[in-house]
């Protein structure tokens, strides 16, 4: 399967700390939220936004244990000051947020992310919607957007399986008609959410020895 071929340009993700780039953030939070208090409290979370927060660490919900790391050029900076691959064990990640860390093209880090996903750990993705007309917003900022189908791809070759609603649409639309048109509004929405978990097959138990019986013979 072809992967996603993306020419990276620097400092694109700056966008998002702009008039236009920061509604898209704000969208999100809500559904960050509701992620952060579903899940276990148990399990480690590793969070890249694509800017440093405006918050400390301990301040955005994520349990112990957890990592908060953004872009910083080629390197991540935040709990941890690293580059890829990331300083940690393989399956040590009960959940992963990546918040348009990917939307500049970097490469390496969606592969480290389901390294150190533990089976039956989620994965949220927010990605730009080629397909919103917010796209006009970001153009010229060095941003990519990809089809849906291609982030799908690319999922299921890193061993990460569609889970929940899949996939849902967020942020602004910019301007739509009214009436009919608008049910087709919600996939035009400027962000895609998609969530994957970390899948491992089960073993198949052996099947039960035959057991042999003779006429006469007294059970074993």
């Amino acid at each position: 399967m072809p992967v996603l071929q993306i020419s990276r340009q620097p400092d694109a993700l700056a966008w998002f700390d702009t008039v236009r780039g920061r509604p898209l953030l704000a969208a999100e939070q809500k559904t960050i939220r509701g992620a952060l208090i579903s899940r276990p409290a148990q399990q480690p979370w590793l969070w890249v936004p694509p800017l440093a927060p405006d918050t400390a660490p301990d301040e955005t919900g994520l349990p112990p244990r957890s990592l908060l790391l953004h872009p910083r050029g080629e390197r991540y900076a935040g709990t941890l000051q690293c580059g890829l691959p990331l300083p940690l064990p393989n399956e040590s990640i009960g959940n992963l947020i990546l918040q348009h860390a990917l939307d500049d093209g970097r490469e390496g880090l969606l592969e480290e992310g389901a390294r150190v996903l533990a089976p039956g750990g989620r994965l949220w993705l927010f990605v730009l919607n080629p397909w919103s007309p917010y796209r006009t917003r970001w153009r010229s900022s060095g941003l990519q957007a990809h089809d849906v189908q291609d982030w799908r791809r690319r999922l299921r070759q890193l061993g990460l399986q569609p889970c929940g609603a899949e996939v849902s649409y967020l942020g602004p639309l910019w301007r739509m008609a009214t009436g009919p048109q608008m049910r087709a509004a919600g996939r035009l929405r400027a962000v895609c959410l998609l969530e994957a978990e970390k899948r491992t097959a089960s073993l198949i138990p052996p099947a039960p020895a035959a057991r042999q019986w003779r006429a006469g013979a007294a059970p074993a």
